[in-house]
C-alpha cells in the first residue's frame, strides 16, 4: 500500500459560542462591556451570538487500495509544500518511519521549509486513525487497550469574575458529577481594575482567593488543582504553592515560563505539592524526559501537538518507566487513544473543558456527529469505540461549505 495524496480540507465554520480575545491574546470577558466585581457570572456576555465565520480544516490522507484517514486540523501550506513531498509513496503502516524523519526534521523549525511539532502529530495522528479504519478497531485498542474509561476533571475558562462565582460554578460542577476541578483563574486580566493586563506582573494573591472560595465551597472531597498559565515569577510560584498545600490541592500546573529549567528545578525542590509541568516546552519527548532527569517536575505533561500519537505514547512510556505521572494536556480525539492505552497510575485524569457558565460542551461541532468525551454520572468520560480516531465528520455540510 502507498500514500497516493496528502491534502487539507477547508470550509466555513460558525461559532456559536466564540470568546473574544484581548490585546494580551487570552480569551476574557467582552472589552466592550466594563464589568466590575459586583457583576455576578450569570450577567458577563460570554458569547458574541451565533454568526461567527471562522475556517475549519481536515488532513486527509489518501492511499492506492482505498485506505484513508484522517486528523482534524493542518495547514494548508505547510502540508502541502513540507509534508505531501516527504508522504508520497510511502507506506502509511510504517509510521515509526515516517515519524522519526519528522522528528529530526523538527531540529530546522526556523527555517523556510519548516516541519513543526504541531503539523507533525496531524499527520501521525491521520496515519493511526487510517490504521484504525482499516482494521475496524479503535486506536486506543491498537496500542494495547487498558481502559474504556478515564476519570475527569473540569477544566475551567479563565478570568470568571469574582473568587465567589468560580465556588459557585465549582460545586455546579460536583453535583454534575465531577470529582476533580481545575482553576485557571486571572491570565492576562487584571481583576482589580477589571480589565486587559499583560501575562506578567501577575496576581497570585487574588488567584489564591479563588482556590480558596473553592475548596470552602467543594469540601473536602473533590480533588483541586491550578493552573495559572506561566504567568508567576519563582516568588510568585513558591506562595501560590505554599497556600495550595494549606488548602490541599492535588497540582500546581505550569506555574512559570518553562523557556528556564532551573527555577522549576527550585520550585519542585521547595514545596510538597507535585508541580506538572512542562506543558508547551518545545521538544518533545526529549525535553520532557530531560525535565525527568534534571527534577524539574513531579509530572510531565504533553499531548498531541507534540509528535502526535506516536510521540505522546513514547512520552507516556518514559514517565512510566520513571514512575511518575504523565497528565495529558487537553482532550480530544487523539489524547483520548493515549488516555485509554495506559492505566490510571500513570495517566490519571481527563481534561474536560475548557467549561464555564452557559457554555454547552456536550455539544460536537457543526462539522462533526459526535464528541470525543461523553461523561457518564460518574464523572468519567467514555472513551471512542469507533474505529480509528472515531470522529464521524458532517459530509454534507463540510461539502456545502468547502473553501477552494
Amino acid at each position: 500500500m502507498k500514500i497516493t495524496n496528502v491534502e487539507v480540507i477547508k470550509f466555513r465554520v460558525t461559532d456559536e459560542f466564540y470568546r473574544k480575545h484581548h490585546r494580551w491574546g487570552y480569551g476574557c470577558p467582552p472589552e466592550d462591556k466594563k464589568v466590575g466585581g459586583d457583576t455576578p457570572i450569570d450577567d458577563l456576555e460570554y458569547t458574541v451570538g451565533a454568526g461567527i465565520n471562522g475556517v475549519g480544516t481536515i488532513t486527509k490522507i489518501s492511499t492506492d487500495e482505498g485506505a484513508e484517514g484522517y486528523m482534524l486540523g493542518g495547514d494548508e501550506k505547510t502540508i502541502e509544500y513540507n509534508y505531501k513531498p516527504l508522504l508520497l509513496g510511502e507506506d502509511p503502516l510504517s509510521r515509526e518511519k515516517i515519524w522519526t524523519w519528522m522528528e529530526h526534521a523538527h531540529s530546522y523549525h526556523d527555517s523556510p521549509n519548516s516541519i513543526s511539532e504541531h503539523e507533525s502529530g496531524i499527520i501521525d495522528c491521520a496515519l493511526w486513525d487510517l490504521f484504525g479504519r482499516m482494521t475496524n478497531l479503535p486506536v486506543h485498542k491498537l496500542l494495547g487497550g487498558s481502559r474504556d474509561k478515564v476519570k475527569a476533571y473540569a477544566s475551567t475558562f479563565p478570568n470568571m469574575g469574582k473568587p465567589e462565582d468560580y465556588a459557585k460554578f465549582a460545586l455546579e460542577c460536583k453535583n454534575q458529577g465531577y470529582k476533580a476541578f481545575k482553576v485557571h483563574a486571572y491570565i492576562a486580566w487584571d481583576p482589580v481594575n477589571w480589565e486587559p493586563a499583560p501575562l506578567m506582573p501577575a496576581f497570585p494573591d487574588h488567584d489564591l482567593e479563588v482556590c480558596a472560595a473553592v475548596r470552602e465551597a467543594v469540601g473536602d472531597d473533590m480533588v483541586l488543582m491550578l493552573d495559572p498559565f506561566g504567568v508567576y515569577t519563582l516568588q510568585d510560584a513558591l506562595k501560590v504553592a505554599r497556600g495550595l498545600e494549606e488548602l490541599n490541592y492535588y497540582w500546581l500546573e505550569h506555574p512559570m515560563m518553562e523557556t528556564k529549567i532551573e527555577p522549576y528545578r527550585r520550585l519542585t525542590s521547595q514545596t510538597e505539592i507535585a508541580i506538572l509541568s512542562p506543558e508547551h516546552a518545545r521538544g518533545g519527548v526529549s525535553t520532557r524526559a530531560e525535565w525527568i532527569l534534571q527534577g524539574a517536575c513531579d509530572m510531565i505533561r504533553t499531548d498531541i501537538n507534540f509528535g502526535g500519537i506516536t510521540g505522546c505514547y513514547k512520552t507516556v512510556s518514559i514517565a512510566q518507566a520513571y514512575g511518575i505521572q504523565c497528565e495529558m494536556h487537553g482532550g480530544g480525539w487523539g489524547n483520548s487513544h493515549i488516555l485509554g492505552a495506559f492505566d490510571q497510575s500513570t495517566c490519571e485524569y481527563f481534561e474536560h473543558g475548557l467549561l464555564r457558565p452557559g457554555y454547552d460542551y456536550s455539544k460536537p461541532p457543526i462539522y462533526l456527529k459526535n464528541t470525543c468525551d461523553p461523561l457518564d454520572d460518574e464523572g468519567n468520560v467514555i472513551l471512542p469505540t469507533k474505529p480509528g480516531l472515531g470522529f464521524e465528520l458532517k459530509w454534507d455540510y463540510i461539502n456545502d461549505n468547502l473553501i477552494k
